[in-house]
Formats: C-alpha cells, sequence, structure tokens
C-alpha cells in the first residue's frame, strides 16, 4: 500500500521556521521524486518544490524562493521541507506527493500518483 505521512505542520509567528517532513512507504524502489503542494484557503492547490529520485531539486513558487529548501533526508524515502521567514501568506495545508513517474519531478497536480493526507502551517501573529 502507497503511503505518504507528512509531520511538522504548526502555528509560528511571521519570521518564524518550521521544517516539514514526509515519509513515503510501499514503494518498491527506496528512492522516489517527492514534491510538496499547498492549498491555502479559497485557493487552488500549487505546487512549491519537489526532489527528484536522484537528488535534483525544483522549486516551482516564485514567492517562496530564498525562504524554502526542499532536501532529502538521511533515511529512504524521506524529505524534509525547511520554512524560514514565513509569513501569513504561507499558511497554507501542505501536501507532499508522488508523481506517476516516480523518478522525475511534476509540478502538476495531475501527475500525482499519491498524495499525503496535509498538515497545516499557521503564520499568524
Amino acid at each position: 500500500q502507497l503511503q505518504l505521512v507528512e509531520s511538522g505542520g504548526g502555528l509560528v509567528q511571521p519570521g518564524e521556521s518550521l521544517t516539514l517532513s514526509c515519509t513515503a512507504s510501499g514503494f518498491t524502489s527506496d528512492y522516489v521524486a517527492i514534491a510538496w503542494f499547498r492549498q491555502a484557503p479559497g485557493k487552488e492547490r500549487e505546487a512549491v518544490s519537489c526532489v527528484t529520485a536522484s537528488g535534483g531539486l525544483e522549486n516551482y513558487a516564485d514567492s517562496v524562493k530564498g525562504r524554502f529548501t526542499l532536501s532529502r533526508g538521511n533515511a529512504k524515502n524521506t524529505a524534509h521541507l525547511q520554512m524560514n521567514s514565513l509569513k501569513p501568506d504561507d499558511t497554507a495545508i501542505y501536501y507532499c506527493a508522488v508523481p506517476f513517474d516516480r523518478y522525475y519531478c511534476s509540478g502538476s497536480r495531475t501527475n500525482i500518483e499519491t498524495w499525503g493526507q496535509g498538515t497545516q502551517v499557521t503564520v499568524s501573529s
């Protein structure tokens, strides 16, 4: 059974940091591409960043450039999204996802095979 589990969300003040983690299980490969999307209230789900199976990075959201960093974890099929200098506009449910390709990244929702359940990030003073 393919499964993605996110952790690390929470309530923070503007300017603070959070690290989200995603663990993928049930895949035949020890390394799959892992993407992060987010969905703010009343808005469409948007791609944030993705790491390929080999560790290459693709960044999609201009609004997080220079503030968010995605990396692979030491454990197999894990990825961590380090979010610094958080802003109220970053408030959203954050989802990790694996594309159908499983090796290469995709920033399109229609190319996603498996979604995590999501973790809430709220940035508010």
